[in-house]
Order: C-alpha cells, then sequence, then structure tokens
C-alpha cells in the first residue's frame, strides 16, 4: 500500500501516458474518495467533468480545429499569473521551462518545437482520460481553495491505484470551447483540466522534477 508520504513525493506532473484505458470504475472510486476534501461549511462547491473513449476524440479533435484557427486562445476568464511577478517566482517558472525542454531535448530558443510541445497539452499528453473541473462564478476564494484540494486529493489517490496525473490550466486558454463542449451553464467558470492514466516511464519529460525550496524560505516559526 502507497503511504500518504510516498504518494506526496512521487507526485508530478506527467508529461507523457500510454495508451491503455482506465476502468470506469476505478475513475469513479478515485473521485469518490477524493470527494472527502476538505469543504467548509461543507459547500463541496466542486463539478468534475470526465471525457473518455468517444467524448475524448470528438475533443481532442474540435480542439485541434480551435488550435489552428485561434493558437493565441479565447478570452480569457482568469489570469494564470499576477500580471507583476517579483523576480523570485519568475525565476521559478523560467527554470521549470527550461528544465523540461531540456528533458524534451528542445534547445529554449526553438519556438517551433518549444509551441509543438505547448500544443500536447491539449491532446492530454496521450492520457486516455480527461477530467474537467469548473466552480459556480459566485463562490469565493475559499471555495477555490476546496476545489483545489479535491484535485490534489484526485492526484494522490491516482498515484495509490498505478496512476499519474498532470493538472493543466492551458484548457483554460480555450474556456469558450469548453463551456460549450461540456455543456456548463452560463454561472460556472470553466478552470482548468487534468490528464489521467498510466505513466510512460520510459518517456524523458518524465524524468523531470521540479525543484522545492527548503522550508526555510518560507516557514516561521513565532516563539
Amino acid at each position: 500500500m502507497t503511504t500518504v508520504s510516498e504518494a506526496i513525493l512521487s507526485r508530478r506532473s506527467i508529461r507523457s501516458f500510454l495508451d491503455k484505458p482506465v476502468p470506469p470504475d476505478l475513475i469513479s472510486k478515485i473521485i469518490t474518495q477524493a470527494a472527502r476534501a476538505p469543504s467548509g461549511g461543507n459547500l463541496q462547491p466542486w463539478y468534475v467533468d470526465i471525457v473518455t473513449e468517444d467524448s475524448h476524440k470528438r475533443l481532442l479533435d474540435l480542439i485541434q480545429t480551435k488550435i489552428a484557427s485561434n493558437p493565441t486562445g479565447e478570452t480569457k476568464h482568469y489570469d494564470f499569473y499576477p500580471s507583476d511577478l517579483p523576480d523570485k517566482y519568475t525565476n521559478r517558472r523560467r527554470a521549470t521551462g527550461a528544465g523540461l525542454y531540456e528533458a524534451m531535448g528542445i534547445a529554449y530558443d526553438d519556438k517551433e518545437a518549444r509551441w509543438d510541445a505547448m500544443k500536447l497539452n491539449w491532446a492530454f499528453f496521450g492520457a486516455p482520460v480527461g477530467l474537467f473541473f469548473s466552480i459556480d462564478k459566485f463562490m469565493g476564494k475559499n471555495q477555490w481553495c476546496h476545489l483545489g484540494m479535491l484535485m490534489q486529493n484526485i492526484s494522490l489517490l491516482a498515484i495509490e491505484n498505478g496512476l499519474a496525473t498532470c493538472m493543466q490550466e492551458a484548457w483554460a486558454v480555450y474556456s469558450d470551447t469548453m463551456h460549450e463542449f461540456l455543456n456548463l451553464p452560463e454561472e460556472r467558470i470553466f478552470y482548468c483540466g487534468m490528464a489521467l492514466g498510466y505513466e510512460d516511464k520510459n518517456a524523458p519529460v518524465n524524468k523531470f522534477i521540479t525543484k522545492r525550496e527548503n522550508i526555510t524560505e518560507f516557514v516561521s516559526f513565532i516563539d
């Protein structure tokens, strides 16, 4: 049995999956257990839409046409990052990007290859299952945190069950399309996607692990 510590320390964003189906009852089991995530007032403010098999193929075909006609994306429904990030955060982003491209054998200044790598987001990196998360627009920051806790639970339970995940805000670049495809009500805001499947352990990109800062950088013990 995988311990909580083992799941946390081994969780990372997997960017290459095997072409191997995930049993629907296993997906349901993971989400049922993940829904025990903390939720202030027990609001349980999350919504999850799942695409597999036929819906998976229909979405990938659709999104490829959107990318071809509108590569810069659609109207943003929220900002991925603050507009003026201090240097320490910007440096972390750049280091992550550089590390990923290096793991994939892509030169940092090769814009075409980087774009090809980016487009893999909208194919779930080959994963057979896509999870999509949304929340009612009237919900506040607290409830967005609770949605994140649900997603973290899913990613850890995936590891316990021999699966892997990649949380993907990239899908929000095409929020309008996702709203329509998932038939989300107007009062709902589309947040992001998550690739779910079996890791391709031979893929070089999956060897890349992001660095975490020493806790002295962000922890204070108050006497």
